[in-house]
């Protein structure tokens, strides 16, 4: 039975001081689009400008998925993801992957996090995953890049040969994988894991608010919004992308997505 389109392609709620952000496309396996990179976008404006606020939960509507990544099928149909205003663009993708706020982030991985799912949880500064969770960076088999930070993140984030097995093959790990190589702080029961991460956040909203945001600050090196030791690593994959997207194998990649279908490669 197929699930009713959502109305809003982002939801924002609060918990005394943690505002939750949910992207509500469930019946896109929460894919991201246009609407829900400017959705978390302002959601995350909103809270580093609230004192109110003192962390961030980003999670995913339904019980399947987290995040499946970009929305390849809107990109086949000549969809952009992102806006055209060059500051919030700056956010990166899903409006997060590059927005450096001060407020602690926690990714509350309710699903299967694939692609740019997997990149959000590396763009938190914490994770906790339901037990139904998987991880990966299936880029490669689309013919495409992990081109929202997961490229360098995760060989920052895991150890160096296996974020390159992941890299390279494009396979997943289960979320007790993922707690073992300390992608996540923890592992719940599905239905636990908003609850978990709320736990979690209370844990962080205890301490003195400023303390926090300066020690996140210090330690993520963010300075005015801007990491600098992440600086190469975005040039490389800016340079690198155009070209890949533009290949014979990155367009078939997205078709045979889109089409349902084995790409058929051709190196060029």
């Amino acid at each position: 039975m197929s699930q009713p389109q959502s109305s809003q392609p982002v939801l924002v709620d609060r918990d005394g001081h943690v505002m939750i952000v949910t992207i509500n496309r469930p019946e896109a396996r929460n894919a991201v689009n246009l609407g829900v990179h400017m959705g978390v976008g302002l959601a995350m404006e909103e809270a580093d400008k609230d004192p109110g606020i003192w962390a961030v939960i980003i999670t995913g509507a339904g019980d399947q998925a987290f995040c499946a990544g970009a929305d390849l099928k809107a990109i086949s149909r000549g969809e952009k993801l992102g806006p055209d205003d060059p500051a919030q663009a700056a956010w990166g993708f899903a409006g997060y992957a590059t927005h450096h706020i001060s407020k602690p982030t926690i990714a509350a991985v309710n699903g299967f996090a694939l692609g740019g799912g997997t990149e959000l949880t590396l763009a938190s500064d914490l994770a906790v995953a339901a037990d139904t969770a998987s991880f990966g960076l299936p880029e490669v088999k689309r013919g495409i890049i992990a081109g929202a930070g997961g490229a360098f993140r995760l060989t920052s984030q895991l150890p160096p040969k296996i974020a390159m097995e992941m890299l390279l093959t494009g396979d997943p790990i289960s979320a007790a994988r993922a707690l073992e190589l300390g992608l996540v702080n923890a592992v719940a029961p599905q239905k636990q894991v908003l609850e978990t991460a709320l736990a979690l956040a209370a844990r962080i909203t205890a301490n003195a608010p400023l303390a926090v945001q300066a020690s996140k600050r210090i330690a993520r090196g963010s300075i005015n919004g801007h990491v600098e030791r992440e600086t190469s690593g975005w040039a490389q994959t800016y340079a690198e992308m155009p070209g890949v997207m533009a290949s014979a194998d990155g367009r078939e990649g997205v078709l045979a997505f889109a089409e349902k279908r084995k790409p058929v490669w051709s190196a060029r």
